[in-house]
């Protein structure tokens, strides 16, 4: 990998950025807000921001970035697909809790759904990116799917998914400051008080969290090699001392190119050739033994 440390240091702090994050959310609903519950309440709302950081943000960019982890590309292509989808699903499952309660707090307060811009933005990511578990579920977990198509699919597949990523961010700082207008009366959210100024750290965390996890995410040097990279990466690697080689391939090294060797080789049949032509001028009685000269010749340069 290209810029070890810079990949290992960005991603570290992204994580740091992610996990401080969580905590920021979940510091807001338990000592600014009403904490949490399940009746219908405030209380019950405040599950919708805290869900959405850790499952539907910060879940999603973990799983976004897990194929570039460099020490997981010894593992198998199928079991990073199961990690990646794993994440997806329990984003998702953590997403869908975080919309029945809100849509349970508005219908218990008789308060309409699906009238901002906000919940427009994050329903519309929630349907896409169900849309897209399934599809990628369909398409690359399951064996029967064909080779052409998956590689068609994967351009698309990569693109909605940092898509739905940077969606569920917008929809995340469009509601973290809907809601503060709406709660903060006295003092008003435009007088700054500690809960506003507190929020909007958060939301420049969940910002900073984002931009580190797409650009991670689309730098060419630092995606995970091909399968058949890493096999020859892996073939090329020294053999332990005291393990049997069963491949006669293994038993020698790679010491010139093959065209090399064939061109040396074509040069001397042809002074061997010469040199039969001189000696025996009536050399068709003996082109068997010289060609088999020249096969063990050949064979001992190998």
């Amino acid at each position: 990998m290209e810029n070890y440390r810079l990949f290992l240091a960005l991603l570290i702090f992204a994580f740091a950025v992610g996990f401080v994050s969580v905590v920021f959310v979940l510091r807001w609903v338990l000592h600014f807000r009403e904490g949490l519950g399940w009746d219908g309440g405030a209380a019950e709302f405040n599950w919708h921001p805290l869900l959405v950081v850790i499952g539907f943000i910060f879940l999603q960019g973990i799983a976004i970035v897990v194929y570039r982890l460099p020490w997981t590309w010894k593992c198998s292509k199928l079991m990073m697909k199961f990690i990646h989808a794993g994440l997806n699903v329990l984003a998702f499952i953590l997403a869908a809790i975080s919309l029945v309660a809100v849509f349970d707090f508005h219908n218990a307060k008789n308060i309409p759904n699906m009238y901002s811009l906000h919940s427009w933005v994050g329903l519309t990511a929630v349907i896409l990116y169900s849309l897209q578990i399934v599809l990628g579920i369909g398409i690359y977990l399951i064996p029967i799917s064909p080779v052409h198509l998956r590689a068609a699919f994967m351009p698309l597949h990569v693109y909605s998914g940092l898509f739905i990523f940077t969606s569920v961010i917008a929809a995340a700082l469009m509601g973290i400051t809907e809601k503060l207008i709406f709660a903060l009366k006295n003092p008003a959210y435009k007088d700054s008080p500690e809960e506003a100024t507190f929020v909007n750290v958060l939301g420049l965390l969940i910002s900073m969290f984002g931009g580190l996890i797409l650009w991670i995410a689309t730098r060419p040097s630092w995606k995970r090699p091909s399968e058949q990279v890493l096999r020859s990466e892996h073939s090329r690697e020294p053999t332990p001392a005291g393990t049997k080689v069963s491949t006669a391939m293994s038993e020698r090294p790679d010491t010139e190119p093959s065209s090399e060797a064939y061109g040396r080789n074509a040069k001397m049949d042809k002074r061997d050739n010469a040199v039969v032509s001189t000696v025996f001028p009536h050399k068709n009685a003996f082109m068997v033994p010289i060609k088999l000269v020249t096969f063990l010749q050949l064979i001992n340069l190998c």
